[in-house]
């Protein structure tokens, strides 16, 4: 029997609801695991255009256990995608309760959102970065020596470049999340701009070649998102300081 919607549930009653929540997102987890396998041979077909690209043809496998390797991990990958919804989905069936009917329906709105703009950075990572990236280290690894790349490899640096650059494109959504909490200010964030410049230049020159073009081609991305960043900022505090009762702003 479920307590009184008017009445305050217990620490074990949460813990409980919050059990709940984590095994029906599992659940939808192995779901999509099991879909995404059989449909990984469609998907690797698509993801191995940068490799043909580059003239190395399809990445090659050392053993029966890589094959599986793989398709366990793009397939993981896959399925953490299609998870993601359903997980903001439920965080935000949990803390619903505490929140008015105006917050929830902001707070709703922010998961379309979450996942729109991180797709987007995938994209970003996926046409633009790895293909960069990719050829630049195997022309460079050609000039000395027999350039061979194994399907775990060339999959596994490519999952490393992309999900990062699309959990950074979440930077201006984050900033407006914590804006509106009160955590975040604008003039924070303008104090903070050299030295959140000087982190994603160093962000841009560890996934990027070391040439000046590829470098700028990603790192000037990332700083106009923080200047994106800071405009939601004042954005959403300026409606914060005009009308308390603002549901976007508050």
């Amino acid at each position: 029997m479920e307590a009184p919607q008017d009445q305050p549930k217990t620490f074990v009653e949460h813990l409980a609801e919050l059990r709940k929540l984590l095994i029906q997102t599992l659940i939808v987890f192995v779901i999509a695991l099991g879909v995404a396998f059989f449909y990984v041979d469609r998907v690797l077909v698509w993801l191995e255009i940068p490799a043909v690209r580059a003239g190395l043809g399809r990445p090659m496998v050392l053993g029966a256990g890589e094959v599986v390797r793989v398709y366990f991990m793009l397939a993981g990958v896959t399925a953490l995608g299609v998870t993601l919804p359903f997980l903001l989905f439920q965080i935000w069936r949990f803390v619903a309760p505490g929140l008015t009917p105006r917050e929830r329906r902001v707070a709703l709105a922010y998961i379309p959102m979450t996942l729109f703009i991180f797709l987007a950075g995938v994209a970003f990572g996926y046409f633009l970065v790895f293909p960069m990236v990719f050829r630049f280290l195997i022309r460079l690894g050609a000039e000395q020596f027999n350039v061979q790349i194994t399907a775990g490899n060339y999959f596994g640096f490519m999952i490393n470049i992309i999900v990062p650059l699309g959990l950074i494109f979440e930077l201006p959504l984050a900033t407006m999340f914590l804006t509106r909490l009160g955590i975040v200010t604008p003039a924070f964030l303008g104090k903070m701009r050299r030295y959140a410049y000087l982190v994603l230049v160093i962000i841009g020159a560890m996934i990027t070649p070391p040439d000046f073009v590829s470098h700028l081609s990603v790192t000037i991305p990332m700083i106009l998102l923080y200047e994106l960043s800071v405009s939601v900022s004042k954005w959403v505090w300026a409606r914060r300081q005009k009308n308390p009762d603002d549901p976007v702003a508050n």
